[in-house]
């Protein structure tokens, strides 16, 4: 999606907008934030489904991102619409049953901007962020660094794409 105004609109989804996707949108706004390019991206997190909607991330997220130094405590669930696909420019789904119900209510014109999160970091050797919710501690820490490897590349992405020059790191 090069040439998209400025700010880049950027959406992560999974399922219930509880777990993974206010994770990724933690950890990339903590990125952009370092990068000092908060005013050119914004970003937001939906889910698929209604379950959470207007709800807190988990708590299990909350706390292994704040050990990490990511603040998910004002973020809360919401359902991605077909309208939605004209706020964003670019939407990242955690995996690929999502990212079928993402497709399906996406307008053909804009199949272009929806992806997998994990395709931007293929180094990784896997394609889904996995769902923690029914796992232990573990499965919370590894979503948290498979989302901070795919977070730089998609900071490094945008930036290739807009031209973006993100500030230099003391």
């Amino acid at each position: 999606m090069v040439n998209a105004p400025l700010p880049v609109k950027v959406l992560f989804v999974c399922m219930g907008n509880i777990c993974r996707s206010p994770s990724a949108e933690g950890v990339f706004r903590h990125v952009v934030q370092q990068a000092g390019l908060e005013a050119e991206i914004l970003i937001d997190s939906a889910g698929t489904h209604d379950y959470h909607v207007g709800g807190p991330p988990d708590s299990r997220s909350q706390r292994h991102a704040l050990q990490r130094g990511y603040d998910l405590s004002a973020l809360r669930a919401w359902q991605i619409l077909e309208k939605d696909f004209d706020r964003f420019d670019y939407i990242y789904v955690m995996d690929c049953e999502n990212l079928n119900n993402v497709l399906r209510i996406c307008p053909e014109r804009d199949k272009h901007k929806v992806g997998l999160f994990l395709a931007l970091a293929p180094h990784l050797g896997v394609e889904e962020v996995p769902d923690p919710y029914y796992g232990g501690v573990e499965g919370f820490e590894h979503v948290l660094d498979l989302i901070e490897a795919a977070s730089e590349a998609l900071l490094a992405k945008l930036c290739q794409d807009h031209g973006l020059k993100p500030l230099a790191r003391s």
